[in-house]
């Protein structure tokens, strides 16, 4: 009989779903359940390959933009992405006369409201966030072009050339980075006193407990994965919170397969584990899984948090009842 190495498994809790990804891909399943097939959805529910191949199979639709809806299904239902949309977009599907709901995380929604709250009061808004990603498309879109600035490192704040005459008032994306946020808060402060916080913190509880669990785990690993897809920002934060954390590698994986540095990993070799927001548990099962085909492993969960919210969703679909089946899905496990 062959002796396996022995391998400690640090295990991250809170890990995977939060509840905002939880609501939204609930909300699609709702609507196929209510509706029928096909349900269109506007850009990925949330930025994970499984659940959105899951949900393809389901019967729903994945599109970029609304035009794409062919003329013979405008009476078809269709979804928002969790990461919220700009203003355009909603005004486009009255335009159109579509038939949509709306599946932005509540967090980014109270981001949008500090963003308007800020122009309300006469505030330029600094948004501090990635080019390009698709909540902070949907937070610029919420005010008129010309009033958002979009920051995304402490260079950009040097380079801001805003008179002490202009009032100022900040948002952040909600799936950034704790420190590297701060750093760059305390640039803009240092350049503009004045300037004005939003009324809550805007990086929502889950980014923010999954980094505590990191940080709390990475000291001494010789490997940290992170589940999680190439363009979700989340994940991305939380393979560099371990690096600076203490982990030896850090790696981003969506899957079991991809993992490669088995040869990196001895007898008495410690491995970190977690997943964003929007991974499903299924893959961290299926990871700890592979661990154990190969190794002696031993579990090691690093509780940072325990996690019990809950976002309910629109009152159009609460009549309809989800199978058992039906929930593993939404939250994960299947």
């Amino acid at each position: 009989m062959t002796v396996r190495p022995k391998l400690t498994l640090r295990l991250c809790e809170p890990r995977g779903f939060c509840a905002g990804v939880d609501r939204a891909i609930q909300i699609v399943v709702l609507a196929i359940k209510k509706h029928g097939a096909p349900v269109y959805v506007r850009h990925e529910i949330v930025h994970n390959r499984y659940v959105v191949e899951g949900l393809r199979d389901r019967g729903a639709i994945f599109i970029e933009e609304l035009s794409e809806i062919p003329p013979e299904h405008r009476d078809r239902p269709v979804v928002f992405s969790a990461h919220g949309v700009p203003k355009s977009v909603p005004a486009d599907a009255r335009e159109r006369n579509l038939f949509y709901l709306d599946a932005t995380c509540p967090l980014v929604s109270k981001v949008h409201k500090q963003a308007m709250r800020h122009r309300r009061l006469g505030r330029h808004v600094l948004l501090i966030g990635h080019a390009g990603h698709p909540e902070v498309i949907g937070t610029m879109g919420q005010l008129p072009e010309g009033e958002v600035t979009l920051v995304e490192t402490e260079e950009d704040a040097d380079a801001l050339t805003f008179s002490d005459e202009i009032a100022l008032g900040f948002v952040t994306q909600t799936t950034l980075s704790v420190d590297d946020t701060a750093g760059i808060i305390a640039r803009l402060e240092q350049r503009f006193p004045q300037m004005q916080a939003p009324a809550a913190e805007s990086i929502c509880y889950a980014t923010t407990n999954r980094q505590d669990a990191v940080k709390q785990a990475a000291e001494g690993c010789d490997l940290f994965l992170i589940v999680g897809a190439p363009n979700s920002s989340n994940s991305r934060r939380l393979v560099e919170v371990a690096e600076r954390s203490g982990a030896k590698l850090a790696k981003l994986v969506q899957q079991a397969d991809e993992i490669e540095w088995w040869d990196r990993l001895g007898d008495g070799a410690l491995v970190g584990l977690s997943a964003g927001a929007s991974a499903p548990e299924i893959i961290v099962d299926a990871i700890i899984e592979a661990f154990r085909e190969r190794f002696d492993v031993t579990v090691d969960i690093a509780l940072a948090m325990e996690e019990n919210e809950t976002f309910p969703v629109m009152r159009a679909l609460r009549d309809v009842e989800l199978t058992p089946a039906d929930m593993a899905f939404v939250n994960g496990t299947a």
